[in-house]
């Protein structure tokens, strides 16, 4: 596979970062102590380098009727400066990808994929854009990642720093905006102001924000938010703190729990896919009779947690069991530091979904007891 390397290569490199591969890209998996930055992110703040994520522009006309038809959700009835999460899937009801599309104005989209996702869904939306009805759609469909970084700043005092970089007579672009919105925010980094889109978007289960910003001005931006804050503040952070951050707070990561043999209903996104838009998209039928069947329909699981009542923690693709029966099998888990104790997601036999239900994971050879919970395991306090 192509090793790809973002614009902040250089700047992880000077932290002292440890790499990993994550969807081709090398990406810093943790800079010293992955517990230490996941409850930095808990307590005041992380830094994160998403520039791995993919950034799709969609233009036109038809914009957003035809992303009503490339994905499953209305996107059509979002306002100007909304995001909406939601699925690419297949005519089969797969799923290519989760993402997040951002309406910047009546006719322009952003649509941002995962890593590991980026050029088939780039692909994806540009084939069909030309296979809607009556010849296709009067759109653009333009793949931005090479030109694009991603900067997320995660925690409960990821406003307070981001405003030392804005003048103050535009503080409230950021103070009044709302989870799921995004805004052009006048960024003072480098000796110049710098207009970037700021959306209140985030993958750790607390309050954050994530920038965009041209490749060019990533490292001046970066180092610009570790100058403004105090010692102590905000912490460079890597995957394997995100990862832990994401589980706790129920996030589903592609590959993980989300793949092209799973469907919607059996993750818990029943919610995201939006059967009564009018008009057609692509995998209407099949999740309409994969909704009618009922959750688990695929494989005739659904997507779970599971609380651990020992110490020792389930990893992805150990057997989940029931009475030393196979029922299931985890998905993503570990100890959880937040909680101090293990959880996992796992897809399960549906008749052992309910919460309270007594499980086992399969800790090779060793049965640990395990109990279904609703998910997220962890909420933070508004």
């Amino acid at each position: 596979m192509t090793e790809n390397y973002t614009a902040l290569y250089e700047e992880h490199k000077k932290l002292g970062a440890s790499f990993t591969d994550f969807g081709g890209w090398q990406m810093p998996l943790k800079y010293s102590s992955e517990l230490a930055e996941h409850h930095a992110v808990r307590k005041s703040a992380g830094l994160f380098d998403l520039s791995h994520m993919g950034e799709v522009w969609v233009t036109g006309p038809d914009a957003a009727a035809f992303l009503d038809y490339a994905l499953v959700g209305k996107i059509s009835a979002m306002a100007i400066g909304k995001a909406k999460y939601s699925l690419i899937c297949n005519e089969d009801g797969g799923i290519i990808d989760d993402l997040i599309t951002y309406r910047r104005d009546d006719q322009k989209f952003l649509v941002v994929p995962n890593a590991g996702n980026a050029k088939v869904v780039a692909e994806a939306l540009a084939e069909r854009a030309g296979s809607g009805k009556d010849g296709g759609f009067d759109v653009t469909v333009r793949d931005a990642s090479a030109e694009i970084s991603l900067i997320a700043v995660q925690g409960p005092k990821a406003e307070e720093i981001l405003l030392r970089l804005v003048p103050a007579a535009q503080h409230e672009l950021i103070t009044g905006l709302k989870y799921y919105a995004a805004v052009d925010v006048p960024f003072m980094f480098a000796g110049a102001s710098q207009d970037l889109l700021l959306a209140r978007t985030g993958y750790t289960g607390e309050d954050g924000f994530e920038i965009f910003v041209a490749n060019d001005a990533a490292a001046a931006l970066w180092q610009a938010l570790v100058a403004i804050a105090e010692d102590g503040e905000l912490t460079p952070a890597g995957l394997a703190s995100r990862d832990s951050l994401r589980l706790e707070a129920g996030m589903p990561l592609y590959g993980n729990e989300l793949s092209l043999e799973g469907d919607p209903f059996a993750a818990g996104l029943g919610p995201v896919v939006a059967l009564s838009k009018e008009g057609d998209f692509i995998g209407k039928a099949a999740l309409a009779a994969k909704k009618e069947t009922g959750a688990g329909a695929t494989t005739g699981r659904k997507l779970v947690g599971l609380k651990g009542l020992g110490r020792r923690a389930g990893r992805g693709h150990y057997p989940v069991l029931k009475d030393g029966n196979v029922v299931g099998e985890v998905t993503s888990g570990q100890p959880s530091p937040s909680l101090g104790y293990p959880v996992a997601m796992a897809y399960v036999d549906v008749e052992f979904t309910e919460p309270g239900t007594a499980l086992d994971i399969d800790l090779r050879g060793k049965a640990e007891p395990f109990e279904v919970v609703a998910l997220p395991f962890y909420k933070r306090q508004k």
